[in-house]
């Protein structure tokens, strides 16, 4: 009986690797779909080409109108789990997985059958396993798409000889080479992927979307306008009352003409990721801020300045920030529309990057995304950033506050004027002409699926 059993388990699946689901995928990350703008950009992009794709995680922040409004995509919520605080954390932690394990499952097997899951890791424990049982019965390819390492962000606050960091290294090396194809961020991950788990990997850099280009001054004032409401670093300072005015542009009232007002502050942003993991360190950028507002009661002709971070800030820097009192120095944390935060990247003057990659391996996003925009960065060193960073020729990489502080007094000092190494950076950036994420995924990933599948 037992024989015969598992021979008809073996001829079923055998029909379903055949069966295929052709052109359906299921793009698939165990955390938020808002906040996970490269899923968002396959899922867009295989619904370019016609295939009908599950986006499958937590609803948590909405995703781009783009997304919402393909009649290719269909949203798959996965609840997030809450309140599971019994016992200790290792009996916390493993009750967890196995939730989430039982949870996924269910919902992959509940969905049309794919010929593919694309998934993304991290988070990759319970999802890798998860995904290639689902797989397994649906006749599926697996491809992980890997942004870094999930034990070396669990090191972070564990240690590198934590046993939950060992284990979760032993399951991404084993369940990693269960997969079918494998996609990465960078060539230095790509050659550790091999060196280290023999497993062959294809790099897709991260490129920004159409979206991301510089603001045309209209659409900043309306941005501005609108962000004025509700946050006071982008209201009109009191010498520009104007009604139809803000704190970086004004309407013309004889002309109607949108120009950038007289003596404006200077505009510099940062985000933080979804994550809140230990590898941003907000604090850099606050000491910073300290020394450029040092500079400017020493003398130093420099403008006043507005500080926006954007994404969930850590209580901890909320209360550093409530604790400074700045006289040319605001710092706003607004909660933006995804179709906003492009608009505030091309409007901006200077990006900051705190990331600091867990693993060395992977880069961050936001400076694409900024690098989209023709905005110049600011970012903290690590070791595979000069993949994406060219110190001094789209942007200056620095170690410490101190060494940030300096740049920002460099880079503000000639603010008012149209030259200088932040119109000499954006200049760069307009005539580098990089590959946006269309041209680079045809490129890149549609060869593994099969245009005509």
């Amino acid at each position: 009986t037992g024989a015969v059993a598992a021979l008809l388990f073996l001829l079923l699946w055998r029909w379903r690797r055949r069966a295929g689901g052709a052109g359906r995928v299921c793009v698939a990350v165990l955390g938020d779909l808002g906040r996970s703008p490269r899923m968002q950009y396959h899922a867009l992009s295989l619904a370019r080409h016609g295939r009908e794709v599950a986006l499958l995680g937590y609803l948590q922040t909405r995703p781009h109108p783009d997304v919402l409004h393909s009649e290719n995509i269909r949203l798959v919520p996965v609840a997030e789990l809450c309140g599971l605080r019994v016992g200790p954390k290792l009996f916390q932690y493993v009750l967890k997985v196995l939730v989430q394990s039982v949870q996924l499952l269910y919902t992959l097997l509940r969905i049309d059958q794919p010929s593919y899951i694309l998934l993304q890791n991290p988070p990759g424990l319970p999802s890798i396993a998860v995904a290639w049982v689902a797989g397994l019965w649906w006749g599926s390819k697996l491809i992980i798409d890997w942004h870094n390492y999930g034990y070396t962000i669990m090191s972070l606050s564990h240690g590198r000889s934590h046993p939950l960091v060992l284990i979760a290294k032993w399951y991404e090396k084993l369940f990693g080479h269960l997969s079918d194809y494998n996609l990465c961020v960078t060539d230095a991950m790509k050659k550790d992927l091999w060196v280290n788990f023999r497993i062959k990997a294809v790099t897709l850099y991260d490129k920004p979307a159409s979206y991301f280009k510089e603001t045309p001054l209209d659409l900043q004032h309306n941005l501005y306008m609108k962000l004025a409401k509700d946050y006071e670093p982008f209201r009109p300072r009191a010498g520009n009352p104007s009604a139809d005015s803000s704190a970086f542009t004004e309407r013309d009232g004889t002309r109607g003409k949108v120009v950038k007002a007289r003596g404006r502050p200077a505009l510099l942003i940062s985000s933080t990721k979804p994550s809140l993991s230990e590898d941003e360190d907000f604090s850099v950028l606050l000491r910073a801020l300290e020394d450029y507002e040092r500079f400017i009661k020493e003398g130093a002709k420099l403008p006043a300045l507005v500080c926006v971070i954007t994404g969930p800030l850590k209580d901890y820097y909320n209360g550093l920030i409530q604790k400074l009192h700045f006289k040319h120095i605001q710092i706003c944390t607004p909660w933006l529309e995804a179709e906003d935060y492009p608009l505030l990247l091309g409007s901006a003057d200077l990006g900051v990057c705190l990331h600091k990659s867990s693993s060395g391996l992977d880069l961050p996003m936001k400076v694409v995304d900024m690098f989209g925009c023709c905005l110049p960065v600011c970012a903290i060193h690590f070791e595979c950033l000069h993949e994406l960073v060219k110190h001094n020729e789209n942007g200056l990489i620095f170690r410490d506050s101190k060494e940030l502080a300096e740049q920002l007094k460099m880079l503000f000092l000639d603010f008012a004027a149209s030259e200088g190494k932040l119109h000499s950076f954006r200049e760069n950036l307009r005539r580098s002409r990089q590959l946006r994420w269309d041209q680079s995924w045809d490129q890149t990933v549609l060869p593994l699926l099969g245009n005509k599948e």
